[in-house]
Parts: C-alpha cells; sequence; structure tokens
C-alpha cells in the first residue's frame, strides 16, 4: 500500500494515514492477513516523522482493524469491505459510468467532489432529523 500525505489540506498526516487504511479496507484493497508498510517504509516514501505513523497504526489497532505484532508487523484484522464496493460491481460499475459522463460534460475534480459531497449529505446525514411523532424516551 502506498500512503499519499497532501501537506495543505489541513488533516493531520496521521489522520490521512488512518483514512487512507480505511478506504482500503472498504474497497478490498486489504483485506485480513495483509501486512501494512512498516513506519520507516512509510517514512522513506512520503518524509513523515516515524511517531505520525505509528501513532496511525495505533489508532486503526485501537479500532480493532490492524494488530501489531512485535518483531513481524502490522497486519490487517478486519475488513469494512461491502459487497457493492467491489471492483466489478454493478455499483460501482455505475459510478465509472457517471464519472466518465461528468469528465466529458467538462466536470474538473472539484466539481465532482462538491457533486458527491452534497449528495451524501443528502442521502446519508450525519444527523438524522428526530421524528416529531416519536414519544419522549422512545428515540
Amino acid at each position: 500500500m502506498d500512503f499519499r500525505i497532501e501537506r495543505n489540506t489541513g488533516v493531520a498526516p496521521y489522520q490521512q494515514i488512518v483514512r487512507q487504511v480505511k478506504q482500503a479496507l472498504r474497497l478490498g484493497q486489504l483485506v485480513p492477513g495483509d501486512k501494512l508498510p512498516s513506519a520507516s517504509e512509510v517514512v522513506a516514501a512520503t518524509a513523515i516523522n516515524p511517531n505520525t505513523v505509528l501513532k496511525a497504526y495505533r489508532e486503526l489497532e485501537h479500532e480493532g482493524l490492524v494488530e501489531t505484532q512485535q518483531g513481524r508487523g502490522t497486519f490487517v484484522r478486519a475488513s469494512l469491505a461491502q459487497p457493492g464496493t467491489a471492483s466489478g460491481s454493478p455499483l460501482r460499475d455505475g459510478l465509472r459510468v457517471w464519472m466518465a459522463s461528468a469528465r466529458a460534460a467538462g466536470l474538473e475534480r472539484e466539481d465532482v467532489a462538491a457533486l458527491q459531497a452534497a449528495e451524501l449529505d443528502a442521502f446519508f446525514p450525519l444527523h438524522p432529523p428526530v421524528r416529531r411523532d416519536t414519544a419522549i424516551g422512545e428515540r
């Protein structure tokens, strides 16, 4: 797995590593038993502090997603993959078709990201509305 650290995003490098590992787990690019790159490999590829990598790996371990084995490395323990995220799935293929249409329409990466964020918020609100017809204590 290759990590990409973007320096001007306002997102801490350790959080970027955590997000990238989780994304790889969701897409099935990492599966239980896979070994993550060593801290020294990540440092060599990204020029970040080794403690940053270790902090990310500790957070992933705390969440039960990876396990560090002394002297052997850090290994994936759990998958976050869903059937619709697999390569070749109808949902993923449909998204690729939509992306090609967006590019053909002249949309830039930022335009697509803005549309995606807006639709995510509409379909998957962070805080679902409270039903007014629910009695107190039944929420």
